[in-house]
């Protein structure tokens, strides 16, 4: 299974896929993920949809984010030839599973300008003395 990156080591699933697209139609959006100093970001580019259009769940260490980006123009009696077509409409779904050491539950989620960020905080520890 493919990897981020070799410091940031969770399998991702459909990154090994050479086209973000499948047969039905679902597509898995850009995403990147870091870790900072007070725990982990993703964030997740989602341009043309709206906050009512994204699913955000969580089980164990696994997010799963879901949604649909509809498509005005392709479907029956739509008039359109595309000459060029390179964004992905239609359902997608991205399942995230988060590295040891962060609290999912305590996630907080933000959607601005396109972009999806969730920011993970670290598994609090015990009280320092």
């Amino acid at each position: 299974m493919s990897k981020l990156d070799s410091s940031f080591d969770y399998p991702r699933a459909a990154l090994n896929e050479p086209v973000k697209r499948n047969s039905e139609g679902r597509w898995l959006p850009n995403t990147d993920a870091w870790i900072t100093e007070d725990g982990l970001v993703i964030k997740v580019e989602l341009a043309g949809l709206r906050r009512e259009d994204l699913e955000l769940s969580m089980e164990g260490n696994t997010l799963r984010i879901n949604g649909r980006r509809a498509d005005g123009c392709r479907g029956e009696g739509c008039p359109c030839n595309f000459l060029i077509m390179e964004i992905n409409y239609g359902e997608f779904e991205s399942v995230i599973e988060l590295p040891e050491g962060f609290d999912l539950s305590q996630a907080r989620a933000t959607y601005q300008n396109g972009f999806l960020r969730i920011d993970v905080p670290k598994v609090a520890g015990p009280p320092k003395k």
